[in-house]
């Protein structure tokens, strides 16, 4: 179902009023990509997810400074019938066991639509959804994900954007805040900037 949501039950995801979030791409952020021909690509089954370093601290680190964690991804295998929903589900579920995860947000449309999904990234409909369901505060939230479709996702969304650059080939489109070589530093930039009004961004 184009734009859905995970089947994990709402109980699990309370209303944050006015917290900050930081959205966390999953594929090539949280967890290791299959890079092929310079272009990262997500696991195909759950035995081959695998937590990339420094993600089980660094999620601690933000949950313990009172950051909500949303995880906003884009699956379009699902949509091309190249990859099972359930294979996805499955993993979210071991991720949501392993990380302090608040809430999942995935986009199964296949891309190519017309018009465009407003849920599929870089458009920002996942992190409008989450900040509108949760109560979330975008303004003083974050993105962090590790290609252009995470730094546009978030700047559209009004968020402040951190890019893992994982060098991968291809270019980016909008200039993020910060760029950063792993999910640790990543996590070093959030915790160093208050989760203030976004500052950062020219009017």
């Amino acid at each position: 179902m184009p734009g859905s949501f995970p089947d994990f039950p709402l109980s699990r995801f309370p209303a944050f009023p006015n917290r900050p979030a930081v959205f966390l791409d999953r594929d090539g952020t949280l967890n290791a990509a299959v890079v092929r021909a310079g272009r990262p690509y997500p696991p195909t089954t759950p035995a081959e997810f695998a937590l990339l370093p420094g993600v089980v601290e660094g999620c601690a680190r933000l949950k313990a400074a009172g950051f909500v964690l949303v995880v906003a991804t884009n699956q379009p295998d699902v949509g091309r019938g190249t990859l099972p929903r359930a294979t996805v589900e499955s993993i979210h579920a071991r991720l949501c066991e392993l990380l302090p995860i608040d809430r999942v947000e995935a986009c199964y449309d296949h891309g190519g639509e017309n018009p465009p999904s407003v849920f599929r990234k870089p458009a920002p409909g996942l992190l409008l959804r989450a900040a509108r369901e949760l109560g979330l505060d975008l303004a003083r939230s974050w993105m962090v994900g590790d290609r252009w479709r995470d730094v546009d996702c978030g700047r559209s969304a009004g968020c402040r954007t951190v890019l893992i650059d994982c060098g991968y080939a291809e270019d980016l489109r909008e200039p993020p805040d910060f760029t950063v070589r792993n999910f640790t530093e990543a996590v070093d930039i959030v915790l160093a900037h208050p989760s203030t009004v976004n500052s950062l961004r020219p009017t």
